[in-house]
């Protein structure tokens, strides 16, 4: 009986020992596609060849590709120049505008760590905790899942710049000062000070939009503009201290955050769109999403810099279920929640703020498929308007980041989209398996 019962426990602390180790072992690693089973001459000609014939066919003038794979980063290769110009290589560790990629990354996190406090609850109508919403007949009941999942009916933009812009193409100077002033300290750009309280100006364009009746998938950023407000009244700390405090340091991001032109990086910052309307130059620095850029840079629909190695941390977090380095940063139920397809019966193949493959992928060819036909139904990511696209996938644990800046010199340069440049790219980690595997 002794005997029996020293071997039981024996086995229990070796199976806590070896759960221990393998919770230890999420962090990123570096290696070869050949240490996790894929054929590495294989890959490097064939996204050599995509991301050659991308540039050719000016789908962006630079760009680069970061993959890990079982927790070992096996792929990070910059292609191109920053402009057309070609006078700034690509470098692996230059610093992208994320774009939306930072609904994502930015309030994304925090709303799940709410929600495991208990401080959020996904079902009840958003108006408990924004209270503006509790007067808008059409808003009043409406969920923040089906917020999260676009499912609410909610306008799918406001070009808040009209009422910053005159038709003559001024700026209102009741709105934007050329230096700081007091109650003009929230910076869009280089000499482009916003008045601190139109933040209030642009809730309140939100707060009054419409709602359709028609309840279904219909892409809506609006609430991302709030979510940092609302971020900052339940947890009583600024949203970039929040982000930083509780996900971006501890997880070793230190190029991830908002207004790199403020953080005094020896990174390289990609400049994006050549902004004929509203900076007059070629936007470098500062965020290009003018939404965000009207919220002095930090907000939650845009707005969030980062390099591609650091991403790969978040995004690692992610396919982990919440677990990095042995630290748990959200729980691993939360985080399934959030990845899962949430009204599958709408058509709507989306997870919680959290994009997901179209319902029927797997059936597609690479053409019509969103993102590579291979990936898992339990994969999760999301994509960026300058060209950046990020990828989970637990089943294959693999992870996925495109960073380009597409939109240069104009947002007008739909190539990347046309010829399907970032799938294209996914799908060969996913083809280019040994033979043995």
């Amino acid at each position: 009986m002794k005997k029996a019962r020293y071997n039981a426990i024996n086995l229990l602390t070796s199976i806590l020992f070896f759960s221990y180790l393998s919770a230890q072992n999420t962090s990123l690693s570096k290696g070869f596609p050949s240490e996790v089973g894929l054929d590495s001459t294989y890959i490097h000609q064939k996204v050599d060849s995509i991301m050659a014939f991308g540039i050719q066919q000016r789908a962006f003038p630079g760009a680069q590709v970061l993959v890990a794979k079982n927790n070992t980063i096996i792929f990070h290769k910059a292609y191109g120049f920053h402009t057309y110009e070609n006078q700034t290589k690509v470098a692996l560790d230059d610093i992208y505008d994320l774009a939306s990629v930072t609904k994502i990354t930015g309030p994304l996190p925090a709303l799940m760590k709410l929600v495991d406090e208990g401080k959020l609850n996904l079902d009840l109508p958003f108006s408990t905790y924004w209270k503006p919403w509790r007067k808008r007949k059409d808003k009043k009941d409406l969920t923040l899942r089906e917020i999260l999942a676009h499912q609410a009916g909610l306008v799918p933009y406001i070009v808040f710049l009209d009422k910053v812009i005159k038709k003559n193409g001024a700026i209102k100077k009741r709105f934007v000062k050329s230096t700081p002033k007091k109650g003009y300290t929230h910076q869009a750009y280089e000499h482009l000070f916003i008045k601190d309280r139109f933040n209030r100006k642009m809730y309140r364009m939100i707060n009054r939009s419409k709602v359709s009746d028609e309840k279904k998938y219909k892409y809506s950023g609006l609430t991302f503009l709030i979510f940092p407000k609302l971020i900052e009244n339940l947890t009583g700390q600024s949203y970039e201290t929040y982000l930083t405090s509780n996900f971006y340091a501890p997880l070793g991001a230190t190029t991830m955050g908002f207004n790199p032109k403020t953080k005094n990086y020896s990174n390289t910052i990609v400049p994006t769109e050549m902004d004929t309307l509203f900076r007059h130059e070629l936007t470098k620095n500062w965020v290009h999403d003018e939404n965000a850029s009207l919220l002095g840079g930090v907000s939650g629909n845009a707005g969030l810099f980062a390099s591609a190695t650091d991403l790969a941390k978040i995004m690692q977090l992610y396919q982990n279920y919440g677990n990095y380095n042995g630290k748990t940063y959200i729980s691993e139920a939360t985080m399934r929640e959030f990845s899962r397809v949430q009204y599958p019966e709408n058509d709507n193949r989306r997870g919680l703020g959290f994009d997901k493959p179209l319902l029927h992928n797997a059936e597609l060819p690479l053409k019509d498929a969103y993102p590579a036909p291979e990936v898992s139904p339990e994969s999760f990511g999301h994509s960026g308007f300058t060209g950046t696209f990020i990828w989970a996938d637990p089943v294959e644990k693999l992870v996925y980041i495109f960073l380009s800046n597409r939109v240069n010199p104009t947002r007008k340069n739909q190539n990347l989209y046309k010829l399907n440049i970032r799938s294209a790219v996914q799908q060969v980690f996913y083809k280019g398996k040994l033979p043995s595997q």
